[in-house]
């Protein structure tokens, strides 16, 4: 069962019924799903999203996924589970934009790091980020993450897939 994990200003929080409409409103940003690579899906979707983590994901163990909350506001989302990019664990975060540029994207990296290693045994984890987000390569560099290759999308568009170990986080 994902646990509640603390950070200086972060609760890391199972999702709960009541945190549905906070979940869809992040996924529903244009520039936090364009961060992410990933298309603005319709609120339909993300609500079968959000449930399916509530009734599959949480129930069956699958992998760890939190809401993120500072003094009781969602500030955004975050996810530590196997990838199929490589043999691994991915970190997967998202703020919400307000939220950006307050070295709280880099406190939710070290307490997943930290959940890792502490509570999983895992050694290293991964990061995939798109090559124009500069303000997210900057902190994973700052962080200690690799390089490791460049996966290349149908579309042309180019995300780096980096690498850290989960033992000293910066």
């Amino acid at each position: 069962m994902t646990p509640a994990l603390r950070t200086e200003r972060l609760d890391f929080l199972p999702y709960r019924p009541e945190d549905e409409d906070a979940f869809v409103a992040l996924l529903r940003i244009e520039e936090v799903c364009h961060w992410m690579g990933q298309e603005r899906a319709p609120e339909s979707e993300l609500r079968v999203l959000f449930r399916a983590i509530r009734t599959d994901v949480y129930p069956k163990d699958l992998f760890d996924v939190w809401g993120l909350w500072q003094d009781g506001k969602y500030v955004g989302h975050a996810e530590l589970k196997k990838t199929g990019n490589v043999d691994g664990y991915e970190l997967i975060t998202a703020l919400a934009p307000e939220f950006w540029g307050r070295g709280l994207g880099s406190e939710v990296v070290r307490g997943l790091l930290r959940h890792a290693a502490d509570h999983l045994g895992i050694e290293e984890a991964y990061g995939m980020v798109g090559a124009e987000n500069t303000a997210s390569l900057e902190m994973c560099r700052r962080l200690g993450f690799r390089h490791l290759r460049d996966v290349v999308g149908e579309d042309g568009s180019v995300t780096k897939l980096l690498v850290v170990s989960t033992a000293a986080p910066a």
